[in-house]
């Protein structure tokens, strides 16, 4: 299988933190539960801060990577799920992630590439 060459550095490669939101609205999510899922799936290794979290919400959403979920007037926590754009980009990030491996993999354990 032939990886595509990443030409547009907008989209790759991404930050850890932008990596994992992206994977946890593939399900709609408020903040905190985007914070408790990264810190989950990382096994506490990667804790995202209001700050971070709430800067990389305004960045993927200017971007159209994600959107809000719509939610009931009296809601007060704001949802948000990934979009296509979004899909998009985080399988061409797991694409780069995937040939880094395979490369390393290569070199330092002998392994043969047959791509």
């Amino acid at each position: 299988m032939s990886l595509p060459i990443f030409r547009n550095t907008d989209h790759v490669p991404l930050t850890e933190a932008i990596f994992y939101i992206l994977v946890a609205l593939n399900q709609p999510m408020h903040g905190y539960g985007i914070t408790q899922f990264v810190k989950e799936i990382s096994q506490e290794r990667v804790e995202l801060g209001p700050g971070t979290l709430y800067g990389a919400i305004k960045s993927l959403l200017e971007k159209g990577w994600i959107k809000p979920v719509k939610q009931k007037e009296d809601s007060r926590r704001k949802e948000y799920e990934i979009t296509e754009k979004g899909k998009e980009v985080l399988q061409m990030e797991m694409e780069r992630l995937e040939e880094l491996v395979r490369n390393g993999n290569q070199f330092i354990r002998g392994e043969k590439n047959d791509n």
